[in-house]
Formats: structure tokens, sequence, C-alpha cells
């Protein structure tokens, strides 16, 4: 009779892990940054169809990257309970943190588990307040712990380098347009050092703008926009560059 194959728990769970982090890392880049009037998401998105950044209630969008079958069926649900939640209590009772809690309850179910794969998915869950301060970015890891961000945050492909970039550059009274400018350059942050191109049709882009008058804070910036933005800021800076190689004035007074 042969002897049964036995793996320890502690290799089980790093095995499913590394599993997961691997499948994580196939997936397009995202990031999340804080600006003056709310917090903005840029994903690298060809699709104009399958959203990987999405309303869940009035001041909270959720983020995903990864699996796109695994985190749309997390959003769906995520988008239930808030609806419900919202309409059994009070609107003012569906927070980020409420549903950051509901996700980690689930993706720590399906990680531990002995049957199922783990998820292949990283999940952002962010709710604007009435000030900065008032400002909450979750981070959720396929094995459904819960990391409290601030500032700008990043996830999937090549994120390390991303997230450093971002630490590095990024300041919470940066309007718009800075702050979208920052995200694409990040994003176009290779391994080494090097950088690709990223046009704007291939970025989805979405903010929690915390000025908007009505309920809902959040909004897709479309294409138009965007282009505009982007277009602004590389102006600016090429003025700037030649403002600053114009020939210097003559020293000295004329012979």
């Amino acid at each position: 009779m042969s002897t049964p194959f036995y793996v320890s728990p502690q290799q089980a769970m790093a095995d499913r892990a590394e599993y997961a982090r691997k499948g994580i890392a196939r997936g397009r880049s995202l990031v999340v940054l804080q600006y003056a009037d709310g917090i903005v998401f840029v994903a690298e998105n060809p699709s104009r169809a399958l959203h990987k950044v999405s309303e869940i209630y009035d001041r909270i969008a959720f983020a995903a990257t990864g699996k796109y079958n695994e985190y749309e069926s997390l959003r769906i649900g995520g988008t239930r309970y808030a609806d419900l939640r919202g309409y059994t209590y009070d609107r003012q009772d569906v927070t980020a943190r409420g549903l950051a809690n509901l996700y980690a309850q689930t993706l720590g179910t399906i990680f531990s588990a002995t049957v199922e794969k783990p998820y292949e998915v990283e999940l952002l869950v962010a709710e604007v307040g009435a000030t900065p301060a008032e400002d909450e970015i979750y981070r959720l890891p396929h094995d459904g712990s819960i990391i409290d961000e601030h500032g700008s945050v990043a996830v999937g492909g090549n994120s390390d380098q991303i997230g450093t970039y971002l630490s590095q550059r990024h300041r919470d009274d940066m309007d718009l347009g800075e702050a979208l400018r920052l995200a694409v350059d990040s994003l176009r942050r290779e391994s080494g050092g090097a950088e690709r191109e990223l046009a704007s049709d291939q970025l989805e882009v979405a903010v929690l703008d915390r000025k908007r008058p009505q309920q809902r804070k959040f909004k897709r910036v479309l294409q138009r926009q965007l282009s505009a933005l982007l277009e602004a800021g590389e102006s600016a800076e090429a003025g700037a560059d030649a403002d600053a190689g114009g020939d210097e004035a003559p020293k000295g007074g004329s012979e």
C-alpha cells in the first residue's frame, strides 16, 4: 500500500499564495491617488466595455486587477450588499470599511478552502470624505487581509516599482490634472526604468469628486476630457522647458 502524499499546512498556504500572486502580476497595473478635491483611479485598460473601476455607492468606488470574472463577481456582491444596507438602514451606513470587511471575509474563506483555488485578484475600495483627512482607501490582497492606504497605491503588474515612483512624487494638494499626469507617468514605467508608450485610449479613468453637488460622487473621465488634461500638462512642461532654455541677457554694457 502506497504512503499518502503529505503537504504541510504552511507549505500548502505558501503555494496558494504564490499561485495567486503570479496571476495578479500578469494583470495590467492600476493606481489610485488622492488629490485636493478627491480620489482618482487610473487603470491600464484598452477595453471600453469591461471596467476595472466601478461605482459601488454614493461616495464609494471599487477597483481591481487580476482575473476579470472573479473580481466582477465580487463587485456585484458588494453592490448588492451596499444597496440592501442603504435601503434597510440609512445611506450613511454604507461605508468603505464595511465593504472592505465583507470582501476580506469572502477572500479569506476562498483562500483557506482546501478544494477551491484562491482568487487571482487584488481589490481597492475607496471612499471620499468631506475633507482629504476623511478619505479612506483600503487594499485587499488575495488572502483577504486589509491594508489601510494613504496618498497613493498601485496594484497588479509592476506594482512595486510603480508604488515607489508614486510615493516619491505624490502630494495631497495636487489638482486633478497633476494627479492624472503623475499616474500615467508611473504606468509608463517598465522594469529597469525604461518608458513605454501609453495612449489615452488605453486608459480607464474615474474620480470620486468631493465637490460634486450630487449625492453620488463617482464620475468617469471620458476620452475627450482625459486627452485635454494630459495635453495641458505636456504644453505647460514644454513652455517651462523653453523658458529655462532661453538665451541669457548679455552681461555688461555695450561698447
